[in-house]
């Protein structure tokens, strides 16, 4: 160090980044480390503005508003945070790069995408650069970032308790679904991708662009990129024993999908039809129901910039 010069006047900050703070995520981590966070990212010549949530879609709002002015948008929190997160960089129409350090109770997007659940090490990974293109989904005027799900364990994420998740993680998703199976009626449900049309009574329904959802389903080997601008769909007919039950579930978590109740195909775009009430979930939030609502979905390939670093 020169004499007379500070740490300060020899680091040159010259980016920018947006720090966006759920402090209410999973077991509040993030709190905890946000000094040892923002020195990381200091490091590494960023001027950072931490902003913190204090209601739903506060992020996306925030996002939308400031995201374009910043070099990078970093977020972290769940995988709730992450997608109104994504929501604001798209809606603002920016091609701002987009970090995620993963502070929720289950994180699946950072687990299917091979990122480090590790808050310091998400960070540095980040600092690293490192771009990666993936796709974003469009669920009629709303976005989401890696599913769109219906019936069977899609409302667990935002039913069940927060303690019970930051106990059991993943886990504690099948128990609380696993106690309203009794519950479940299937849904007619038409979906219409080009020429390809799948209509039936289905238990379960899911529109996504991830390898696994942890504990829940494991795509098929193989079939799965997050960037060719194709959704993965699967749906799920209800069995008619418990072999069946059986053979759906070993299914899904094998990722085989070889039961005869499962039906698995790939489209970009494609419209939705029922004439019942159905619940939808994105990205683990509840979006809300509607009857005979007809839904647009359509991918946005290549959408989010992720800043993965070595991490993904």
């Amino acid at each position: 160090m020169v004499p007379g010069e500070t740490l300060a006047e020899q680091r040159t900050l010259n980016r920018t980044l947006l720090l966006i703070v759920n402090p209410v995520a999973g077991r509040k981590q993030a709190l905890r480390l946000l000094a040892d966070i923002v020195r990381v990212f200091m490091d590494a010549g960023y001027a950072v503005t931490v902003m913190t949530t204090g209601a739903p879609r506060d992020a996306t709002a925030l996002v939308r508003q400031y995201g374009a002015d910043y070099d990078a948008v970093v977020c972290i929190g769940g995988d709730g945070t992450l997608s109104e997160t994504v929501a604001g960089v798209l809606q603002s129409g920016a091609e701002t790069p987009l970090g995620y350090i993963p502070a929720g109770s289950t994180n699946v997007f950072a687990t299917s995408h091979g990122l480090s659940c590790d808050i310091l090490a998400a960070a540095r990974n980040i600092a690293a650069g490192g771009v990666k293109r993936i796709d974003a989904g469009w669920f009629n005027q709303r976005s989401f970032s890696f599913i769109a799900a219906f019936g069977a364990f899609s409302w667990s994420s935002y039913t069940t308790p927060q303690n019970l998740k930051n106990m059991l993680g993943s886990p504690a998703y099948i128990l609380d679904g696993m106690m309203n199976l009794p519950k479940i009626k299937p849904i007619h449900i038409r979906i219409d991708a080009g020429k390809e049309t799948h209509e039936g009574e289905y238990l379960f329904g899911a529109v996504c662009n991830l390898f696994s959802f942890p504990g829940l389903l494991k795509l098929p080997e193989g079939k799965v990129r997050t960037d060719d601008g194709l959704f993965e769909v699967i749906l799920i007919r209800e069995p008619g024993s418990l072999l069946e039950w059986q053979a759906a579930i070993n299914s899904v978590l094998s990722g085989k999908f070889d039961s005869g109740v499962i039906e698995f195909f790939q489209a970009g775009e494609m419209t939705i039809r029922s004439n019942e009430t159905v619940a939808w979930a994105l990205d683990g939030e509840y979006e809300g129901s509607g009857s005979g609502e007809t839904i647009h979905v359509r991918n946005q390939n290549r959408a989010i910039r992720l800043l993965a670093g070595k991490g993904g």
